[in-house]
């Protein structure tokens, strides 16, 4: 199976406590690499690790017969027959110019949150600081930037309108995947997830030093489909789009 996408956190959980929404049930899904926590109207954890199951057999068929798609950086454009979950995660890197595994921990997310929908009207999967959901009301969720003095001090509060939304982070000092830049997280809001995850990515590459983030921001905003971003590299933030930033006391409820 590929490794995790090219600049998304995959360590630190403490966000996930940020979350959390009283009405909904919460459980861990973990199949192979992919380490999920979920939040459904009811326990859905083995139709969820089912779906993983099968998203993540369509990867690793796909990469059997195209190796270059797990190692590649540079934007996919094999049009061979393939699954849904490939053209997703090759779209994605297309648009951010970025290689289709940079969209993977967002693409899983995305596709597993879809079927479960079918079960929960309400519905939120985090993959590894990649964040699908649907709610009927405001959620917040904590931005953790490593090292920063503003990780975990402020959060967004956002409002899905009972539509899919999804919140994906990517960094260049937390974690062990690839990343060109030195942003401590970038997040990036947008209704698709897997365009999401490679959206941070290539906006994180771009954060080089804290003077480049406008230049990055700027970015961001050419990216079709990105509804908002917050790029953090130490004490310097910069951010576009409808965002409400809120502080954050400690763990947080919605």
């Amino acid at each position: 199976m590929p490794p995790p996408s090219q600049g998304h956190i995959a360590e630190e959980r403490t966000y996930r406590r940020l979350a959390m929404v009283d009405r909904l049930t919460s459980f861990h899904v973990s199949a192979q690499e992919t380490d999920l926590m979920v939040m459904a109207q009811k326990d859905l954890r083995d139709i969820c690790r089912e779906e993983v199951l099968v998203q993540r057999g369509y990867i690793e068929q796909y990469i059997r017969r195209f190796p270059a798609f797990r190692t590649t950086l540079a934007p996919w454009t094999n049009a061979a027959p393939a699954p849904e979950i490939i053209h997703m995660m090759a779209a994605a890197g297309r648009a951010c110019g970025v290689g289709p595994m940079a969209a993977v921990a967002g693409a899983i997310a995305e596709t597993v949150g879809q079927a479960l929908r079918c079960h929960s009207r309400e519905v939120i999967i985090e993959n590894g600081g990649d964040v699908f959901l649907v709610l009927d009301s405001a959620v917040t969720i904590g931005l953790y930037a490593g090292q920063s003095p503003l990780s975990m001090r402020i959060g967004l509060q956002l409002d899905p309108g009972g539509k899919p939304l999804a919140v994906c982070t990517s960094s260049g000092t937390v974690g062990h995947s690839i990343s060109r830049g030195k942003a401590d997280a970038v997040c990036i809001v947008a209704r698709q997830c897997a365009l999401a995850d490679a959206a941070a990515t290539a906006v994180a590459n771009r954060v080089a030093s804290r003077d480049v983030i406008p230049e990055a921001i700027r970015y961001a905003r050419s990216i079709d489909g990105v509804e908002g971003v917050v790029a953090i590299c130490g004490d310097h933030m910069g951010l576009w789009g409808d965002l409400r930033v809120v502080k954050l006391n400690g763990a947080k409820k919605a």
